[in-house]
């Protein structure tokens, strides 16, 4: 009688952490060569250097609690209390104090339509419901004017709300753009490939806080007399437009990357270039370049910020109005470590879910 092969295979398998491992990790990893020696010990020096310090600031020596600025100057760690403080001005900038709820339920509407849209299960005609649905909910919310709410300007929308908007909306409607930008620069005609080659490469060649200029201080000056538009929106037509280029010439890679038989064998089946597309080829195409569309992705998150030079209370800016109350002059360092944690918890999130993405899709293609 054989003994299960369960058995076998936990009986013959070594200790993960056994001694043995452990140093042989050791040397492969970290002593491997003297540079690699030299950057090791220089490592530790500088955690031993900083990190006891970095823990007596941010927790030890630091307080939540205090009541007036005054207490917290006489403490020598972090004034956490400064973010309890201002929160609401960080997080919803000049939105009406007594309304925020509404800002807050249209941020919570976005990251659950934002989350649900990341479970495979709704990747169909439902989840086009579930974001029209968020989005009209969310815009129902922050301007009001309807169902007994009152009507909120958007130019006093600010913090986070904003925020996640132009970034939600940017990559909403940069990607299918990029997308159409992206097969039109490989087109076979010749009028549609130039005219996507100079949209993309113009694009390209100006920074966005260029365009952010532009359509807040130039686009006015050529619309007909009378005729207005919001600066917010402004603002995020821009996003959109220089998003797209970025997402264009990525796409693009990964359609280069397609073999040529595959394009063969839809023509062999009789498929038209816009079934091709569908069925065979843009699938393929993007699961190539799902890391440098996320990583465009959180550079768009990050760029948004962007939109104070031209007067839009973004998180940044909110937490910079923070900084205005005298009271409380010396404690900037807590406000931009707390904002740089919201942007770290969104970009790290995006990282993690595509690379689980990453390395589903990977298996299910070597099955």
């Amino acid at each position: 009688m054989s003994a299960s092969p369960n058995v076998v295979k936990q009986a013959s398998a070594p200790s993960v952490w056994s001694l043995s491992a452990i140093t042989s990790w050791l040397r492969t990893q970290l002593f491997s060569s003297p540079f690699n020696i030299l950057l090791t010990l220089l490592s530790v020096w500088l955690l031993f250097a900083t990190l006891p310090g970095m823990i007596d600031w941010f927790f030890l020596n630091s307080t939540i609690s205090a009541k007036s600025a005054q207490e917290c100057r006489n403490v020598t760690g972090a004034c956490w209390a400064f973010v309890v403080e201002k929160h609401r001005l960080i997080l919803f900038g000049v939105y009406p104090y007594e309304e925020q709820w509404r800002p807050l339920l249209a941020t919570l509407l976005l990251l659950g339509v934002i989350v649900l849209s990341g479970v495979r299960r709704f990747w169909n005609l439902s989840l086009l419901l579930f974001w029209l649905v968020a989005l009209g909910g969310a815009a129902v919310l922050m301007w009001g004017g309807i169902l007994g709410l009152t009507h909120v300007e958007n130019s006093r929308w600010g913090g986070l709300p904003l925020t996640l908007m132009l970034s939600t909306f940017g990559i909403a409607f940069a990607f299918p753009l990029g997308i159409v930008l992206a097969l039109g620069r490989r087109s076979e005609m010749p009028a549609i490939r130039t005219l996507c080659v100079v949209y993309i490469e113009l694009i390209r060649g100006v920074p966005l806080i260029s365009l952010l200029f532009m359509s807040a201080v130039m686009l006015p000056l050529f619309l007909p007399e009378g005729l207005t538009i919001d600066k917010l929106l402004r603002a995020q037509v821009a996003i959109i437009l220089f998003a797209a280029a970025y997402m264009a010439e990525t796409i693009r890679g990964g359609l280069q990357a397609i073999p040529k038989g595959q394009f063969e064998g839809a023509d062999s089946l009789g498929l038209t270039y816009w079934q091709q597309m569908r069925l065979i080829v843009l699938p393929q195409a993007l699961k190539i370049v799902i890391p440098p569309l996320v990583g465009l992705f959180i550079a768009l998150f990050k760029d948004t910020s962007l939109v104070v030079i031209i007067g839009l209370f973004d998180l940044t800016q909110a937490a910079k109005a923070s900084l205005v109350d005298q009271a409380w002059r010396g404690f900037s360092i807590e406000i931009y470590v707390f904002i740089s944690a919201i942007y770290f918890i969104f970009c790290y999130s995006m990282s993690k879910y595509s690379q689980s993405l990453e390395t589903r899709l990977s298996t299910e293609h070597q099955r």
